[in-house]
């Protein structure tokens, strides 16, 4: 089910009448004071004033002439400062004309329109009434554009209609006509290889299925494996959510959406990678079948895990495909789960929490997301609470008793299951816009899209 068939964009060929937005440096006075002379007896009526943000529409012979609007130099690659033109803009084809904002700001403009532009519905599909003018080879806006409404798409996606046979299979469609290799894993096969994974689902009768995809630009290219937590709803199991807590728990897939949004995007762009996908797809629900608090699980890697807490279930999924990546020992591992709500605490909704056991690699990330204003906030591996996840009858315990340090300490859960040598990455994000704001509508989103893209496409200098 595809509720965005394409995306609000045209040619100049196909929108040769195109009214103008102007988009304007905001310090830039003298080219403001240009643009808006014709008008500035209706604009000081309206109290418009050029600030960083500030959009009006000009008038014209026939109503709307035109559309301004003022950024600040700063945030000329932040597609979420031009995000406003998703929603101000009135029907019809628009062109992007820029003013002192360097050429690099066009696809920031663009990818920014379309961001705003986004709208999630399984009703009756609207065509989309405002379009932007994209230049002819816009392949890497395109592709961008595509992935951040992909991945929307399936976080929003309600969970009756995306359970993890169904997510499963949207990920193999995407993947396969792209020209990855996928395949998908269920039933015995998966309990055997994945006996962590399946028992979390056990207690649901959508039972779960794992995606294995591979996709290498060339022999030779960087290994880069990626993980993303697929719990397409999580209800807690026995340690059971509250009313309120559910609410989002659809969003729960939102590392499994990222990081396919990311391979999708990283195989349009024909990124110099060797890329290998694992999406743990399954459902934590309550049933006689569930895995119950003070159980011991074994995982793919031999070691055993006490259950403190049923409702910390995305790391008892995420620790055996970390195992099984390990494995083919790639040049990084990169892993992506809406894992802790103690990450939000820290760092709120729109920064992504990063964990590294590789200083060079969490420079890499870091350093991608500010080139494209997509920022993750790197946080300690502090092996001082290593002890907080001792148990007295396995390996381990996938919780601690202490009300603290959340977010490190299932890191370091991972952790354990990450061979000394091998760099990897842990991203904690959150994956959904709690209300409307430019070019982020209330809903699922992609946090950490365009920075691990960037990551990809560096990372042949690191690996």
């Amino acid at each position: 089910m595809n509720p965005h068939p394409q995306l609000p964009f045209v040619t100049s060929a196909e929108a040769p009448s195109a009214r103008l937005v102007h988009l304007v440096a905001c310090e830039d006075s003298a080219a403001i004071s240009g643009l808006l002379g014709d008008h500035a007896a209706f604009l000081e009526g309206q109290g418009f004033s050029a600030k960083d943000g500030a959009f009006t529409l000009l008038p014209g012979e026939d109503g709307v002439g035109a559309a301004i609007l003022c950024v600040a130099s700063a945030r000329v690659n932040d597609p979420a400062a031009f995000g406003t033109l998703g929603t101000a803009l009135p029907d019809g084809d628009w062109a992007v004309v820029l003013h002192g904002l360097g050429e690099a700001a066009l696809e920031s403009a663009l990818l920014g329109f379309c961001m705003g532009t986004y709208r999630f519905s399984l009703g009756e599909t609207k065509p989309l009434k405002t379009r932007m003018v994209v230049p002819d080879d816009a392949k890497r806006l395109v592709a961008l554009s595509k992935a951040v409404w992909f991945g929307r798409d399936l976080i929003n996606m309600p969970a009756n209609l995306l359970g993890p046979r169904e997510l499963a299979d949207m990920a193999g469609a995407a993947l396969v006509h792209r020209g990855a290799t996928v395949s998908i894993v269920e039933g015995d096969d998966l309990r055997s290889a994945y006996p962590c994974l399946a028992d979390v689902g056990e207690g649901s009768e959508r039972k779960p299925a794992m995606v294995v995809a591979r996709w290498k630009a060339r022999e030779g290219a960087p290994r880069v494996s990626l993980i993303g937590k697929g719990v397409c709803f999580d209800t807690g199991g026995y340690d059971l959510k509250g009313a309120a807590g559910m609410l989002r728990m659809k969003k729960d897939m939102g590392g499994a959406a990222l990081m396919l949004a990311v391979m999708c995007a990283a195989i349009d762009l024909g990124l110099d990678v060797d890329l290998e996908l694992r999406l743990g797809c399954v459902e934590n629900s309550v049933s006689g079948h569930a895995m119950r608090p003070g159980d011991v699980l074994r995982t793919r890697s031999g070691k055993t895990v006490e259950i403190g807490n049923t409702d910390a279930e995305g790391r008892l999924v995420l620790c055996d495909l970390i195992t099984e990546a390990s494995e083919s020992r790639p040049d990084a591992i990169l892993d992506a789960a809406t894992l802790t709500g103690a990450a939000r605490v820290a760092l709120g909704p729109d920064v992504p929490a990063l964990f590294s056991n590789d200083d060079e690699l969490a420079s890499l990330i870091i350093e991608s997301g500010k080139a494209t204003a997509d920022v993750m906030w790197r946080m300690p591996l502090w092996h001082g609470y290593d002890a907080w996840l001792d148990s007295k009858v396995a390996d381990f315990g996938n919780v601690t008793s202490k009300p603290m340090a959340g977010a490190i300490t299932a890191a370091l859960y991972l952790q354990k299951f990450v061979p000394n040598g091998q760099k990897w990455a842990h991203i904690d994000t959150y994956a959904w816009n709690d209300g409307a704001r430019p070019g982020r509508p209330e809903g699922g989103e992609v946090l950490g899209l365009r920075a691990i893209l960037e990551t990809l496409s560096r990372i042949h200098n690191n690996s």
